[in-house]
């Protein structure tokens, strides 16, 4: 018996999960790019790209802590990778929302798109620290870091399609409201 016994359907539904997201936002993406030109790349790479890369981090979590693993030591490494990989991404995202000129961004962008994902990937690093000793509280971090980086995602994707569809919309001349 290993530690990840009982993990099976968890990560079942939240990979399949984040990977009907991901989906999903690239649906909405290519709605929306059918729209005036009302944004900027840069905005762009600081708002829509991290909700998928934090859908993706959700699925490949979910695939490797499925891998039938002899022991937690190397998945414990790879998905410490993937924490340090998100914390180096957190900075890169803070970075292009304050540079970026399309909008400006509230309290609630910068927590849910840099503090929240920058406290995920830092649990999922540190946890990968203490994994060989506390495999399973470590195993729990792992699903607790999952489930945030889905919901922040999932609010992040709503956001901007808020945005775009009563915002900007109401900013478009009348004659192109109702094409």
């Amino acid at each position: 018996m290993t530690a990840f016994n009982g993990w099976e359907n968890f990560y079942v539904i939240v990979g399949s999960s984040a990977g009907a997201l991901i989906g999903l936002q690239f649906v909405v993406i290519t709605l929306i790019a059918d729209r005036p030109a009302l944004a900027t790349a840069e905005a762009g790479a600081a708002f829509a790209t991290p909700s998928v890369v934090h859908f993706g981090v959700v699925l490949l979590l979910s695939a490797i802590v499925s891998i039938p693993w002899n022991g937690i030591a190397t998945v414990a490494v790879l998905w410490g990778l993937v924490g340090l990989f998100g914390i180096v991404y957190g900075v890169l995202v803070a970075r292009r929302m304050k540079v970026q000129t399309t909008y400006q961004p509230v309290f609630e962008d910068w927590l849910f798109h840099v503090l929240l994902p920058f406290v995920a990937y830092a649990m999922l690093a540190g946890s990968a620290c203490v994994a060989r000793s506390h495999a399973r509280p470590a195993l729990f971090v792992v699903g607790a870091v999952t489930l945030l980086l889905l919901f922040v995602g999932i609010h992040n994707a709503w956001d901007a399609v808020t945005y775009h569809v009563f915002i900007k919309r109401g900013e478009q001349p009348e004659a192109e409201r109702h094409r």
